[in-house]
């Protein structure tokens, strides 16, 4: 039985100097591909845009002939399956038929196209085609346009011209830069696909092309103009005008940019990034880099990614053009192509099919498993946390672990010299004293206390704190339902990252460190909306005044769907951190130490040769300490004796007797006194004038200070083992806990045991003033991180403080939550 439809269409066919055949698709396929070829239509990606170009409503006869032709002989060659060729055929009939009345008008409409077009050589036999048809229909022969009409009204639905089944629907978001009619990828699809990836992308390799792909997903050209596009929003016309003129002249993006802004355009442009993530997926698939699987996993992130952004294909349209722009530096906002109305308007278009229709439940999920699987090295949790002071990390996420130029090494390796003091021969284990649990704590105390309205008084006894250190403790209240080991962590995780890459240390040692970051983060952050939530609140009260700030890489994380933080694989380890977490006993007793050194927040733990020649020359030069055994006999003498009863037995009594004080004084200073006699004479001076309070306050707090301050380096310099440190820092506690009552008394006795011990030195007032002004600090918590007195008890005091409201606090606490 005659197919009309066939029929019909291989009638047409002999207008393009075809035989006659009732099968048009059934003819040689390696002729019917060389007259592709001729008609520059040389791959099936051609081919797909050739075919939507055919849908425009600007399209006349002699392009729907075309087409006709174009589908017979992609049929033929293998390009379309039977049914997909006869899809188009129908759908370009149906459309001949409703704006033609009849055969003749038809016929008509191809000589007046030839007419516009100019004749050439060989048309006489067009026209001799369209009379033998014109007499076909004139007799009733072969299949009429009356009877063509009817079997069109009769067939039923006209089947889809693009793949439809819910796990390709996500490929009609490529329409725009390479349309997609067959499902799966071929090499007839894009032969041209390794040149265009190099030439265009400068992509030699699966791993760079998957890190093209990640990249365009989570960052691409969007995060740097959204970011600059915000900080030009919060400027006034004469601060815009002046970074008009200052900007770099080798960013063509900014005068687009600036126009964008002061003309109220919407700055949305992800739809750049998005649609070309689905083309570059096309690619890897046409050119064997990417399974159909892979491929058809990143072309979903995208579509899921649109969807989350766009409410329709019109606004992703109108971003893609912003975004062109900004990549062109010039204003293409305006220039719209055939192919666009096609897209948004007509029926036939792969976009009539709505942006949220194209991706069903299991695709969607599947799709984002797909992305989260890509990323479940816990290198990448390293690369997003590290990537927020550096954003050109993202360009390393197909391989986070993998080798790095020598002169990014060298620099690494200079970072970690030149900032942090760390080198080669520490080993990677040094890194452990970076992580800082303790401060965590105390941050977490802390603003558990402000919104309570629980801080301490902003008035000590030496003083008051610097205002915006006081604003800068109180907006603690802002932040206390953001748990704050981020804040400390993600320093840690940069200097990770650049321990990685400086190559200094061993790789294994390294990435277990990795793992266990992210196992404590999985387990103190539910999601990555609660981290960086987290980090922001954090960032925002305590600023790094010397460092750039990450608000608005941070803003911009928590605000994009494609950011690298969403798509991270949150499944904790078995649980472990990445340095030791002290007990909240322990913390307190290594607190006493006080301004005497700098804050301690970690358990300290044996140190490198390097950190132990540094402390070892501190030991000896301020006590005269050489070896463990000197070390243990001294800790033993400050905790029974000290300074405390030097000023008992030597200066103590002359308190009972002015007279016999004046006396000494006077005949000290009427000779020459050797070094150790200037000191003794001073320090009569002091008892005479009370200085300090020095006769009226317990001392003792400067011997607990220097016994905490030698038992920490006893530790690093591995004189004292775990067991003895932890028993030494409980007698520290023990002791301070029977002198004092709190944090204020300890002050008191520290400041004046540290001002009566003080040798002689014409810097005196400087070094009293400056304590003074780091007891205030401590004893205010202002600025917040200067000493941890504020969030803990004093050792054998009631407790006084607020619970917080998160697991990253000390063991030891029974008022923590769990």
């Amino acid at each position: 039985m005659v197919d009309p439809l066939n029929a019909w269409w291989a009638q047409q066919l002999v207008l393009c100097d075809w035989a006659f055949t009732p099968h048009p698709t059934v003819v040689d396929a390696e002729a019917a591909e060389q007259r592709l070829v001729e008609l520059k239509v040389a791959s099936r990606g051609a081919l797909a845009g050739q075919l939507l170009d055919s849908l425009s409503p600007k399209a006349n006869a002699e392009m729907l002939l075309s087409a006709l032709e174009l589908t017979a002989l992609a049929g033929a060659a293998g390009w379309l399956s039977e049914a997909r060729a006869r899809a188009w055929v129908w759908q370009l009939v149906l459309r001949i038929t409703r704006e033609y009345s009849d055969l003749e008008h038809w016929l008509k409409a191809l000589r007046r196209a030839r007419n516009a077009r100019g004749w050439l050589e060989g048309d006489d036999g067009f026209m001799h085609t369209c009379e033998a048809l014109e007499a076909l229909e004139y007799e009733g022969e072969g299949v009429t346009w009356e009877r063509l009409i009817e079997w069109l009204a009769h067939a039923g639905k006209v089947p889809t011209l693009w793949p439809d089944a819910t796990d390709q629907q996500c490929w009609r978001a490529c329409a725009l830069l390479r349309p997609v009619v067959v499902y799966p990828a071929g090499d007839k699809d894009w032969p041209e696909a390794f040149e265009w990836l190099n030439q265009v992308w400068q992509i030699q390799s699966r791993d760079e092309l998957v890190t093209a792909l990640l990249w365009l997903g989570a960052q691409g050209d969007r995060q740097r103009w959204d970011i600059e596009a915000d900080m030009l929003v919060s400027l006034d016309d004469s601060q815009r005008i002046l970074w008009r003129e200052n900007m770099p002249s080798q960013d063509p993006h900014s005068p687009v940019l600036y126009g964008f802004v002061t003309q109220g355009e919407p700055l949305e442009w992800a739809a750049w990034d998005w649609l070309r993530l689905v083309e570059l997926a096309w690619a890897g698939a046409c050119c064997g880099w990417l399974s159909q699987q892979e491929a058809d996993g990143f072309a979903a992130h995208a579509v899921d990614l649109l969807g989350r952004r766009y409410h329709d294909w019109h606004a992703v349209l109108k971003a893609f053009q912003r975004g062109q722009s900004l990549f062109e530096g010039k204003d293409l906002r305006h220039k719209t192509a055939p192919r666009h109305d096609i897209l948004l308007k007509d029926p036939l278009s792969p976009w009539h099919l709505s942006l949220a229709d194209l991706l069903d439940t299991t695709s969607r999920e599947a799709s984002r498993d797909a992305l989260r699987a890509w990323r479940r090295d816990p290198g990448h949790w390293l690369l997003a946390l590290a990537g927020v002071r550096e954003p050109d990390l993202m360009l390393r996420q197909a391989n986070p672990g993998g080798p790095v130029p020598e002169a990014r090494r060298a620099d690494a390796a200079e970072y970690l010299q030149e900032t942090l003091g760390l080198h080669a021969e520490e080993g990677a284990r040094s890194l452990a004293r970076y992580w800082l649990p303790a401060q965590a704590h105390h941050l977490n105390q802390l603003a558990a206390d402000a919104a309570h309205g629980a801080l301490p008084a902003s008035h000590t006894l030496f003083g008051d704190p610097v205002p915006d250190d006081l604003r800068q403790r109180n907006a603690l209240k802002g932040v206390s339902r953001h748990a704050a080991t981020i804040h400390m962590a993600e320093k840690f995780a940069f200097y990770l990252h650049m321990s990685k890459d400086s190559g200094l240390f061993e790789a294994t040692e390294l990435d277990q460190f990795v793992a266990s970051l992210r196992s404590c983060l999985c387990r103190f952050y539910p999601d990555a909306r609660r981290l960086l939530e987290a980090w922001l609140a954090w960032e925002t009260c305590l600023p790094e005044l010397d460092e750039a700030s990450l608000i608005q890489e941070l803003q911009w994380h928590l605000q994009d769907p494609g950011s690298i933080f969403h798509w991270l694989d949150w499944h904790p380890d078995d649980w472990q951190e990445p340095g030791a977490r002290p007990s909240l006993s322990h913390f307190t007793a290594m607190a006493l130490v006080g301004p005497l050194n700098t804050a301690v927040w970690s358990e300290p733990q044996p140190e490198s040769e390097r950190e132990c020649q540094a402390i070892r020359e501190w030991v000896d030069g301020h006590y005269g300490l050489h070896g463990a055994t000197e070390m243990k006999e001294f800790l033993a003498f400050m905790l029974e004796s000290g300074d405390r009863q030097e000023y008992q037995i030597n200066y103590a009594p002359y308190t009972l007797n002015r007279e016999r004080l004046e006396a000494e004084i006077a005949i000290m200073e009427s000779g020459d006194c050797l070094d150790e006699e200037r000191h003794h004479l001073l320090r009569l001076c002091r008892v005479r004038d009370n200085e300090d309070q020095c006769n009226d306050v317990d001392m003792a707090a400067w011997d607990v200070a220097q016994l905490v301050d030698l038992t920490i380096a006893g530790r690093q310099l591995g004189w004292l083992s775990a067991t003895e440190f932890a028993a030494q820092l409980e007698k520290a506690h023990a002791l301070a806990a029977n002198h004092y009552a709190g944090w204020e008394d300890y002050a008191r006795g520290m400041y004046a045991g540290f001002s009566f011990f003080m040798g002689e030195t014409p810097e005196r007032e400087s070094f009293l003033a400056g304590f003074r002004q780091a007891l205030i600090a401590w004893l205010s918590g202002a600025p917040p991180l200067a000493g941890a007195w504020t969030s803990l008890d004093f050792p054998g005091a009631k407790p006084r403080h607020f619970a917080p409201l998160h697991i990253d606090t000390l063991p030891g606490d029974f008022r923590t939550l769990h």
